[in-house]
Formats: C-alpha cells, sequence, structure tokens
C-alpha cells in the first residue's frame, strides 16, 4: 500500500542559511494535491512580544534545465573558389 501524502507536509530547520531574510526552515507541503514549498521564519510580535512563525508557500513548479550557452559565432571571411560546387 502506498502512503498518501495528500494535504500533508514538514518543514526543517534550515541549516544553510546565509543571510538573515533567508528563512529559519524550508520545507514542502501537498495541498488538494498541489505540491508547494513552504518556508518559514521565527519572529516576535512588536505588539505583544509573542513570538511565531511566518510563512510563505509557493508551488514546486518543474525547474527549468539549464541550457548550455549559445555556440559563440566568430566572423570567418572565406574564398569559395576552391568549392568544387
Amino acid at each position: 500500500m502506498e502512503y498518501d501524502n495528500s494535504n500533508r507536509g514538514a518543514i526543517f530547520k534550515n541549516d544553510d542559511k546565509q543571510q538573515d531574510n533567508h528563512p529559519d526552515y524550508k520545507g514542502s507541503l501537498n495541498v488538494n494535491g498541489v505540491d508547494l514549498w513552504v518556508s518559514g521564519w521565527l519572529k516576535t510580535s512588536e505588539k505583544t512580544g509573542k513570538k511565531f512563525m511566518s510563512l510563505s508557500v509557493k508551488p514546486k513548479e518543474d525547474r527549468p534545465v539549464k541550457q548550455a550557452s549559445s555556440p559563440k559565432r566568430i566572423n570567418v571571411q572565406f574564398d569559395d573558389s576552391d568549392v568544387p560546387f
């Protein structure tokens, strides 16, 4: 029997956080069959002083495959007088 991940998700501490604006937690979530990325930031309310987690979600879209750069064009002068056709 296959496990059903519908309407479930998980976030984990972001051990690769390199800047203050990077999320403190990252993970994924499925809502009604749609896979989403989840990011979370630990914050403190300015009004109450209570700690909370602010969340952001965005669709997990197929990331485009990075294509090789286009070949560089070189201008070459060609003398076609030696071509037999």
